[in-house]
């Protein structure tokens, strides 16, 4: 679907004919389904202009649906309007909207460099999805040198911090404060969820502060962040998204670990769901272009 501004030009006297510009303006929309969320982004040219994030639910394709509309109309636009949708992450396959589907390693690399772009050139991406955790490596021309991912196992990934949240009975979106207010250095050896629930409960009893335990769990997953960064290298510019990207805690402790300075967008949620309307955007110029 084409879409098109007419601008009206004009030189010299006011009775000289004006020159029509048109200029084609493209809109296109980006899904990243993942496990626990779903995200949708909504790029024009070159500018992000509306976003919707949900939980992803037990009917996914219409959580993106839903999302996409509200998306839309928070920006005053029609669903009409959009030229080309392409769906990624966990549920990508699913997605009845989608005109094309894409892996989210490339959808999150194309959505780290673009949304990064004001401190550098990205060159390591650490993205913590709810289920999984991956670690980019990026070249200058953003082609994927290296990857990691962890897919097997909760450690070090959103869901292991909920479940930890939990057993400590604080709310999620406090871990981080309260981490920040440890006082004493202690260590968690579990990685695997059930051990690390019961290695805490232990140390609930042996009478260890609530503030100290969380900066242990934050700096466990942090470790094993660093030894997946450290995999498949680490430059800077690092960029750190997904939702655990907001945790304060999570951010110090892995900066701590790799002892550099982490990128951090206003909203890390929704990187892979960006980088996949940029994509959708490229894939439409193709289009246009015969290729």
């Amino acid at each position: 679907m084409k879409h098109f501004n007419r601008i009206y030009h004009c030189q010299g006297e006011k009775n000289l004919p004006c020159i029509l510009k048109v200029i084609k303006m493209v809109m296109t929309a980006g899904i990243d389904l993942g496990s626990t969320y779903t995200k949708i982004a909504v790029v024009k040219d070159d500018e992000l202009v509306g976003y919707g994030i949900g939980p992803t639910g037990a009917y996914p394709d219409k959580t993106a649906e839903k999302l996409l509309d509200k998306a839309m109309a928070d920006a005053g636009l029609k669903r009409a309007e959009l030229g080309y949708i392409v769906s990624t992450g966990y549920g990508r396959r699913i997605m009845s909207i989608a005109n094309e589907v894409i892996s989210e390693i490339s959808a999150n690399a194309q959505g780290a460099r673009w949304v990064g772009s004001e401190a550098g050139v990205v060159h390591t991406i650490v993205d913590i999805g709810g289920q999984d955790t991956k670690v980019i490596s990026l070249d200058d021309d953003l082609q994927i040198r290296n990857f990691k991912m962890n897919d097997k196992c909760a450690a070090g990934t959103g869901r292991f911090l909920e479940v930890m949240a939990k057993t400590l009975k604080i709310e999620l979106s406090d871990l981080g404060d309260v981490s920040l207010k440890s006082k004493k250095y202690i260590e968690i050896d579990s990685t695997c969820v059930v051990f690390a629930k019961s290695e805490i409960n232990s140390l609930i009893a042996k009478g260890h502060h609530k503030t100290d335990i969380v900066a242990a769990i934050h700096r466990s997953v942090a470790q094993r962040l660093a030894l997946m960064v450290r995999a498949v290298g680490l430059e800077e510019v690092v960029f750190f998204d997904g939702g655990p990207a907001r945790n304060v805690g999570m951010r110090k402790a892995l900066e701590d670990e790799l002892n550099v300075k982490l990128y951090v967008p206003k909203n890390p949620q929704i990187v892979t769901s960006i980088g996949a309307a940029i994509l959708a955007r490229k894939k439409l110029e193709e289009q246009d272009n015969g290729h």
